[in-house]
């Protein structure tokens, strides 16, 4: 019945509601009435059944005119309640001026009582439905901690009480002031408790609700529940909540940038719209993971034209319609242009930039997947290489004024022909610097960014999905990371300030071990690791062995020449470089080792070249060494 009650037409029960009031309100002054007299019958008179017949029609009409019966009861609020209390005080007053204008018998201390009974007739049996209901919905819903009792912490819990997947049972925050108090009829204890609170309490999960906190805030507590069984989840931000992106009861897996991040240092806006603003700029590679995001940076500068330059049709298609929903809502009036093309066409290149007359270029087109790139020597090579002299001479063609390459750490002392071609692209930046003096260039150097296309996280959280195991390639592996808006204001930041030639390195902060990221990753995801020690446990870490190429720790320098800049997380290289003619003889001859396909010549040209390359073991590349089996 009540299942069948929930489920039917608005209209339906608007009509039931309407009908129970029609009968609660005569009811309860007859109660107050019987209250005053203090008689179970009191006598009732037909001037009487008038004014209550009168003081029923004019309730209903007010509570139609305060929308009362718009309010859906399951989710009424104490706003709607107080809304309840205004129209039983219009009822008692239009009970006590048809009284006296009828000449009725109802004293006047009945009005009063009749105010009391009239709520609680009215409003009782609307809380009793709306708890009912919240408990059949809670009934089957997953219990949770909510980490935080702030005003985002309370708000989630408001807005999980209605929901049907969890159900809070109590908050943790770290305010001695609000530890011991009841909130919303939920208690506020310290972290320390938890451990007493998952003996009486079935729960498995944890809600971080921390709102504005910073990065760094956020990872301290993350780091402090990670070594309790539960699994820890996020509200969304306030600013996603705000733009309607996400509903505060949606409650996600927590970002990695709060466990491995740190907090960014504010941009110098001067250096980030220096190169940008007003100005027609142009990124190759605008759909992968930090092109993408260069093109989100530098539409917020407001350039006078952003084009998108993108091998891949669908990348190019996604990241060109974000961008223009991003123009429309902000207002921006950027011109963004569109443009299919592939880094290798010196002379597409050459078109593009003066037809559009291009000011400043940032280059992050490059195949980086270190694996791939080991059993592709020869495109690796034409792309990360050769696009990039191509499209830096079409720039110098064109009167480019500036031209910023997205470099990497793994062209540190390189062990993988992706490390290396991504050093001799820098080489060849440098010579052509040398070579003349229109065009400026520079290069920024980075490592991982948390969720590139590359990156182990999202690897990780979809291997723990499956049940494992978690794969990593050695136990003492260690990378860093930095998040992608981070990088590339930096790196819009750093090539504002290159004066030509400069090789800049950004400060990526901590080395992570990648086992210890794994653990941690298993942890937070209430689950627990299968070890020798732990036969038992949930996720086994398998270690495959390092990849063709791979580093057990990357560098960012190559010599100790190292001097900082005006941006405390930049800093600028003096590296070794070769001149024009040498390095176009270098050019020339990996050209032609490209052109025969033979990759050990490549791989031996890299390793002649001032680039500290190391390669390790035979070359992987699949071509040639299924050539060879023939």
């Amino acid at each position: 019945m009540l299942h069948l009650l929930l489920n039917s037409s608005r209209p339906i029960k608007r009509a039931i509601t309407a009908s129970y009031d029609l009968v609660a309100i005569p009811a309860a002054i007859y109660l107050a009435l019987a209250l005053r007299h203090g008689i179970l019958f009191p006598s009732v008179n037909n001037t009487l059944l008038i004014a209550m017949g009168l003081t029923t029609g004019i309730t209903l009409i007010g509570f139609i005119k305060l929308g009362l019966y718009r309010a859906v009861v399951r989710f009424m609020t104490a706003r709607a309640f107080s809304t309840l209390g205004m129209g039983v005080v219009l009822s008692a007053a239009a009970l006590a001026v048809s009284s006296f204008l009828l000449k009725a018998p109802i004293p006047r201390s009945s009005i009063i009582i009749y105010f009391f009974t009239a709520f609680a007739l009215l409003g009782l049996p609307r809380l009793f439905i709306r708890s009912l209901i919240s408990q059949l919905g809670s009934a089957h819903s997953e219990s949770i901690f909510i980490y935080g009792a702030g005003e985002q912490g309370i708000a989630l819990a408001n807005a999980l009480k209605t929901s049907k997947e969890f159900r809070t049972c109590a908050f943790i925050d770290d305010d001695k002031r609000k530890q011991g108090s009841q909130i919303h009829g939920l208690r506020v204890y310290a972290i320390d408790d938890i451990d007493s609170l998952l003996s009486s309490h079935d729960v498995d999960k944890i809600v971080l609700a921390l709102g504005r906190s910073s990065i760094s805030e956020r990872k301290n507590v993350i780091e402090r529940l990670a070594d309790f069984p539960l699994e820890v989840l996020t509200a969304p931000s306030v600013t996603d909540i705000v733009s309607g992106k996400a509903r505060i009861e949606e409650v996600r897996d927590i970002d990695i940038d709060d466990l491995l991040g740190r907090d960014s240092v504010q941009p110098n806006q001067q250096l980030m719209q220096q190169n940008i603003t007003g100005k027609v700029v142009l990124i190759t590679g605008a759909g992968g993971s930090i092109g993408s995001e260069l093109c989100r940076q530098a539409l917020l500068q407001q350039p006078k034209q952003l084009i998108l330059f993108e091998l891949n049709e669908f990348s190019l298609y996604r990241i060109e319609q974000e961008l223009q929903q991003i123009n429309d809502q902000q207002k921006l009036n950027v011109s963004l242009i569109a443009l299919l093309g592939s880094v290798q066409q010196q002379k597409r290149l050459e078109t593009i930039f003066k037809a559009f007359q291009v000011q400043t270029v940032f280059h992050a087109a490059a195949y980086k997947h270190v694996p791939m790139v080991e059993h592709n020597v020869i495109e690796g090579i034409r792309n990360n290489i050769f696009g990039t002299w191509f499209c830096a001479e079409a720039a110098i063609t064109a009167g480019v004024e500036r031209f910023v390459l997205i470099s990497t750490d793994k062209a540190v002392r390189p062990t993988n022909v992706m490390g290396a071609s991504k050093r001799v692209a820098e080489l060849v930046l440098q010579a052509l610097n040398q070579r003349q003096q229109d065009t400026t260039f520079c290069m920024v150097r980075f490592g991982n960014v948390l969720g590139s296309s590359g990156s182990v996280v999202p690897l990780f959280r979809q291997q723990i999905k499956e049940g494992g195991p978690i794969t990593v390639t050695h136990p003492d592996i260690i990378r860093y990371f930095m998040t992608i808006p981070e990088a590339s204001q930096l790196v819009m930041q750093a090539g504002a300030m290159g004066k030509g030639g400069d090789v800049f390195v950004l400060d990526m902060g901590e080395p992570v071990r990648i086992t210890q990221l794994a653990q941690k990753m298993i942890r937070l995801s209430g689950l627990t690791e299968k070890s020798p020690n732990n036969p038992k446990g949930d996720i086994e870490i398998q270690f495959t062995g390092l990849r063709p190429g791979e580093k057990l720790y990357e560098e960012l320098l190559i010599g100790d020449d190292v001097e900082g800049t005006s941006h405390p997380r930049i800093m600028t290289a003096n590296e070794v470089c070769l001149t024009w003619p040498e390095t176009h003889n270098l050019l020339n001859r990996l050209d032609r080792a490209c052109h025969e396909f033979k990759v050990e010549d490549v791989i031996q040209l890299l390793k002649d070249a001032p680039a500290a390359f190391n390669h390790q073991g035979p070359s992987q590349d699949w071509v040639m060494n299924a050539s060879k089996q023939r």
